[in-house]
């Protein structure tokens, strides 16, 4: 690796720092906490969208992960109740450039640190985010200690220890940990200025989609009703029969955290029933790496991941190009899929796979997030085409 040293070690922790992060590698980099004190313990990854930082740490498909953001200017729009894609964050903590400032945005109800520290996530500023994403890139995602105490004392062997012992995400199942635990209806609609969450949504004539929640965000559910269907959401554990029980017209798989094989051990013959089914299936992110499992595709860890808001990808059927949302660590093995699976997308950043459908089945999948929250909405139309298929 070609930046071998620390990027910042020292111990005790220098005059006016509150915070740190310790990586497996031995690697101590001082900063200042704010938000919760304490300590976590997970993955360090890094993403590059320069807005939208509540949605992200709110995604469930982030739990388990420090998140390094690389924009310097996180929180300078302050935070609300409307941009969360669920009523906590899922991911541990923020790393970020600048210190977090009062906000200036009308939108805004009280500040970043403020809302870190009622909802439990340690946040570290004044580090310098563009070493620390050059190291993952060029040494993958560590394993990592973010902690804050405002008296500057850590007791960094300790740190260093549970960095260590950490297992990593491989073999990890966190989708059930993110699960909601019983079904619900959804019928909110997307988010407009001035009038929030639509909620006039009926339901007469409408086709009904179950959707199973393995760490899904809330915009998903309102763009499928923005799309014109009705959404029943249940447990990632749910079975086909249990599902079948809301008479659906279509199966919807969310994304989620954690690696797909260790989830996939009970969602896969789920899924396969599905497809059996006949009705239409369209999966997300995790939803589209476990459906590439159900039809004997694999999966493999990544070595950094894809987390950002300005993903291109190449829409083979035309050679269009979107630019997408994306947030995962695991990616579907091109070359192992069947032969009734035909290749839809790929990334344009490393030729990995983004999409797939069957052709003989109305069964299709994307890795990138269509939904946006945040991000661009190249990719919307693919709500339209799944409620289509479903009329």
């Amino acid at each position: 690796m070609a930046d071998a040293k620390p990027l910042h070690a020292s111990s005790p922790a220098p005059e006016g720092a509150t915070g740190v992060l310790v990586l497996a590698s031995g690697d101590v980099v001082w900063g200042r906490g704010f938000g919760a004190e304490g300590q976590a313990v997970g993955e360090v990854c890094f993403h590059t969208a320069m807005t939208g930082y509540q949605e992200i740490m709110t995604d469930p498909s982030f739990a388990g992960q420090i998140i390094n953001f690389t924009f310097p200017h996180i929180g300078n729009v302050g935070a609300n109740a409307e941009d969360i894609e669920a009523d906590d964050p899922h991911a541990l903590g923020m790393i970020v450039r600048e210190d977090v400032t009062e906000p200036s945005n009308f939108r805004a109800v009280e500040r970043l640190d403020e809302w870190m520290r009622k909802h439990e996530r340690i946040g570290l500023s004044g580090i310098d985010t563009r070493a620390l994403t050059r190291r993952i890139r060029l040494g993958g995602a560590p394993n990592g200690v973010i902690a804050h105490s405002q008296d500057g004392k850590f007791d960094i062997p300790l740190l260093l220890k549970m960095a260590q012992e950490w297992p990593g995400l491989e073999g990890m199942d966190l989708a059930i940990t993110v699960s909601c635990e019983t079904h619900f209806g959804w019928k909110d609609g997307v988010w407009r200025l001035g009038a929030g969450y639509d909620t006039s949504a009926g339901d007469s004539g409408r086709p009904h989609v179950v959707a199973i929640d393995y760490g899904s965000k809330r915009n998903i559910f309102r763009n499928l009703v923005r799309a014109g269907a009705d959404v029943t959401v249940l447990p990632a554990n749910a079975t086909f029969e249990q599902a079948m029980a809301f008479n659906p017209d279509g199966f919807f798989l969310s994304n989620g955290p954690g690696d797909p094989a260790a989830t996939g051990e009970y969602a896969v013959p789920v899924i396969r029933e599905m497809i059996d089914s006949g009705k239409p299936v369209f999966g997300i992110c995790l939803g589209h790496q476990l459906l590439a499992l159900a039809v004997g595709a694999q999966t493999s860890k990544m070595f950094q991941g894809h987390r950002g808001a300005n993903h291109p990808v190449k829409r083979i059927e035309d050679g269009a190009v979107e630019i997408t949302s994306m947030n995962h660590g695991f990616a579907v093995l091109s070359e192992t899929l069947p032969a009734n699976a035909r290749e839809t997308h790929v990334s344009l950043f490393d030729g990995s796979n983004c999409g797939f459908e069957l052709t003989d089945k109305p069964v299709f999948a994307v890795q990138y997030h269509p939904e946006a929250s945040p991000g661009p909405q190249d990719s919307l139309y693919l709500f339209e085409r799944f409620v289509g298929m479903m009329r």
